[in-house]
């Protein structure tokens, strides 16, 4: 993995761990999805349009992934904050990046002929294991519910989904990672527009409370994934999966720290588990 690859992916773990802090922080619904959707249609709109002008590979099938993306996203976004409601986020985090990877690396070598040597498989091993242990508490008699961690496998099912699917779009269709993430958000903002317009009370008081935590979400979530998606088009899934795991660190420094979930010492000892299994895949 290439140093580029590497801060490309460390800066998008930042980014991503602080976004779902603001998430945790909020606890919303689809309407909070719909509203910061549209904010990051309205916010990224300049850089958009200067990616957009230049492209000239828009046809049926690029369209058609920007919006199974979308499509995927919003599932994605549900899940989360439904698993957000019910459990830590030291919990729901943890165990969702960990299905994720697990899903999306196993498949891009079963799919996309991508290797996987063992020193990679000893790295992902490690990271996997961190990130589980992260999300239990220690102590036989506390674990994490199985609410908390059920939501998080089935959010992680969702990230190996949509990783396979929009690095084929970047990396196979040569969609620009801007326009991928701009366009989703497009979509997904038009078909949640019908539930945002029901809920209007809910939106209007999710933004007179939380105006500076949505506006961070709309800017920070798609920064996130644009970065991974960056990185996708020049550096192997089976590198950039595992090594965006990462964030689980920053997220259990947020979660323990200010929003009181506890454990610090215990999560930190099985995060360093998980970066020296990255340090191994780099």
């Amino acid at each position: 993995m290439s140093l580029a690859g590497f801060l490309l992916v460390f800066c998008a773990a930042l980014c991503h761990a602080f976004w779902n802090f603001l998430l945790k922080r909020i606890n919303g619904d689809a309407s909070l999805t719909w509203l910061f959707s549209a904010l990051t249609v309205v916010i990224y709109l300049p850089l958009a349009i200067y990616f957009a002008w230049d492209w000239r590979g828009w046809g049926w099938l690029e369209i058609g992934f920007i919006v199974g993306s979308a499509v995927i996203h919003i599932g994605y976004f549900l899940l989360l904050q439904q698993g957000y409601r019910v459990g830590d986020l030291s919990v729901v985090y943890p165990t969702a990046r960990a299905t994720g990877p697990l899903i999306s690396t196993v498949l891009a070598v079963l799919l996309f002929g991508e290797h996987l040597n063992h020193w990679m498989a000893a790295g992902i091993a490690l990271i996997l294991i961190g990130v589980l242990n992260l999300s239990r508490k220690p102590g036989s008699a506390s674990r994490p519910t199985m609410a908390s961690m059920g939501f998080g496998v089935l959010v992680g099912l969702l990230i190996g989904t949509y990783t396979l699917w929009d690095a084929h779009a970047v990396a196979a269709l040569m969609i620009p990672p801007l326009l991928l993430d701009y366009g989703s958000n497009i979509v997904r903002s038009v078909l949640l527009t019908p539930l945002a317009i029901k809920r209007w009370p809910t939106v209007k008081l999710v933004w007179q409370q939380h105006r500076w935590k949505v506006l961070g979400i709309a800017l920070f979530s798609p920064l996130a994934y644009i970065l991974v998606l960056t990185a996708m088009t020049f550096t192997p899934l089976v590198y950039v999966a595992p090594t965006r795991e990462i964030s689980v660190l920053f997220s259990v420094l947020l979660g323990s720290l200010l929003l009181d979930e506890g454990y610090l010492r215990h999560r930190l000892k099985w995060a360093l588990v998980m970066l020296f299994g990255v340090v191994i895949l780099l």
